[in-house]
């Protein structure tokens, strides 16, 4: 375990809620990240699934669990995480959002959170709120917003953006199990060059990339990402992992940014 008083800054590629029971090369993934990196005291997590047209914090002690997903197995919908709340870091993340975000519990720990979380923290022993993705807002907004965030690093609290780099499901081939469309490993694969260095320009400006026309319909899933780059800092180090697109339309793709 890594030895330092600032957290690491992760994103995560979640993929299907299914990798919430199943074990793969995926899940082991984020396993291994938790055993690298120091226990939080907190896990602030920016879901894919919370898009709403606002900037919103969960505040309450005890969260409710969410399962945001139609049609799989009833072991999926039996799976418990019932992780506590942050109301104390919940009201710092509102002070360091002050005009931009509001306390709203409408919402709880959705499986953008959960399925990660019941890998890598299976005792549900550490706090999780969630803050909201706006929908109204553009990919440099979210990264600033990241930028503001990045003061909880200091004060124990993980950073965790939730979603997938490329996230198409109208195009998902269930055939191509372990590839990905050009246009998918081509965007990924900018995303990733951009990433490793440094560029994150080129990551909020990702229409550079011709590929990304095709990367996914709404960019609910890619915008978490913008949060996890704005909470970095220029000592942090990059380190890939799950490096993988499936079933055509979808990137794996993970990040964990932390100092040397």
């Amino acid at each position: 375990m890594k030895a330092t008083n600032k957290m690491p800054v992760l994103f995560v590629g979640h993929g299907s809620p299914m990798n919430a029971i199943e074990d793969n090369k995926f899940t082991r993934g984020w396993e291994a990240i938790a055993e690298k990196i120091p226990t939080p005291k907190a896990i602030l997590s920016v879901s894919a699934h919370w898009y709403v047209p606002g900037t919103a914090v969960l505040t309450e002690h005890n969260p409710r669990q969410i399962y945001d997903m139609y049609g799989f197995p009833q072991e999926l919908y039996d799976l418990k995480y019932e992780a506590s709340g942050s109301p104390e870091f919940a009201a710092k993340v509102l002070e360091l959002l002050e005009g931009e975000a509001v306390a709203d519990n409408s919402w709880g720990l959705d499986h953008g959170t959960w399925a990660v979380l019941c890998k890598m923290y299976p005792a549900a022993d550490i706090p999780v709120f969630q803050l909201s993705i706006s929908s109204k807002k553009d990919a440099a907004y979210h990264f600033q917003l990241g930028r503001k965030l990045s003061a909880l690093r200091e004060q124990g609290v993980l950073i965790m953006g939730s979603g997938n780099v490329v996230h198409h499901l109208g195009r998902i081939n269930w055939e191509m199990e372990e590839q990905g469309f050009p246009y998918a490993e081509e965007f990924d694969g900018y995303i990733k060059t951009c990433i490793l260095s440094k560029d994150y320009d080129g990551v909020i400006d990702y229409r550079r990339s011709k590929a990304s026309a095709m990367a996914f319909p709404t960019p609910d899933h890619f915008y978490p990402l913008l949060y996890t780059l704005g909470a970095s800092s220029e000592e942090d180090t990059a380190e890939v992992f799950n490096d993988s697109c499936v079933l055509g339309s979808l990137s794996m793709t993970s990040y964990l940014l932390q100092e040397n």
